[in-house]
């Protein structure tokens, strides 16, 4: 690292636009082919907190950061919820006045009620619930521009930044955006507690009537139904185990 900026291992510099991230980041880039949530969660026992795996894809802004969190798993997992307030911020700087950055609990992002993407998150399969994991990894997928000539109307439940009206906000402006905003919500729960998070996350999640819905210190979903004594849980270790935003065979967000 030179100047206070992280360096990009490939061998195409030249040909890669730049990536500034704060200091306390450092990055890795790969190319189209990669997996930024895969290799983050290889390199992560090593590399350490703050890394950045980063894809230069024409298509999406795909990321992944390493994270290495202090309290034991069963709380530490709620840092999801603070990678998703960091993700739609970084899409709410961009984003026109009239578009609405909402999200599906607990992982899917859409703009206008069409899905551009979300986020996930990894653990360490050894440690127990009861111990700090040695690592944890938030990553994220937005589709930035649609890769189709087809109407929306077409694929009305998914969407594109381009389509959307973003202007040039790309995988570069969304990744470096969210870098930022992370630190903000870091930040923010260290001063304030995970309450300040939580309620960030929820103001995007769309509200359901007659209900009561907080987060848990296990990062559940609890919702309270207003004149009943019905207690609805959704637990976030199940909800993660498969992104509901994703779809494997494409390798990306689901059209």
């Amino acid at each position: 690292m030179e100047d206070g900026l992280p360096s990009i291992p490939t061998s195409d510099v030249s040909l890669a636009e730049p990536i500034r991230l704060p200091p306390p980041f450092t990055l890795v880039r790969l190319r189209e082919s990669g997996d930024a949530f895969a290799h983050a969660c290889r390199i992560a026992p090593e590399s350490g907190a703050g890394t950045l795996v980063y894809v230069g894809r024409f298509d999406l802004a795909e990321f992944a950061v390493v994270l290495e969190p202090v309290e034991p798993l069963r709380g530490a997992r709620r840092a999801f919820y603070a990678g998703m307030v960091a993700l739609t911020d970084a899409l709410r700087a961009y984003a026109p006045p009239n578009k609405a950055v909402a999200i599906d609990w607990p992982d899917a992002v859409r703009i206008d009620g069409g899905l551009v993407g979300g986020g996930r998150m990894g653990w360490p399969s050894s440690g127990g619930e009861d111990e700090p994991p040695a690592w944890l990894v938030f990553g994220a997928m937005i589709r930035t521009v649609a890769m189709t000539d087809q109407e929306p109307s077409i694929h009305p439940l998914a969407a594109a930044l381009d389509q959307e009206g973003f202007g040039e906000a790309g995988a570069v402006q969304v990744t470096e955006s969210f870098a930022r905003h992370l630190m903000r919500a870091i930040d923010g729960w260290r001063v304030e507690g995970f309450d300040s998070i939580a309620h960030d996350y929820l103001s995007r999640v769309p509200r359901e009537r007659q209900a009561l819905q907080r987060i848990d210190d296990r990062g559940d979903l609890v919702t309270r139904r207003i004149g009943t004594n019905r207690i609805e849980r959704r637990e976030l270790v199940k909800a993660l185990a498969a992104p509901a935003w994703l779809d494997p065979k494409l390798g990306g967000p689901s059209s």
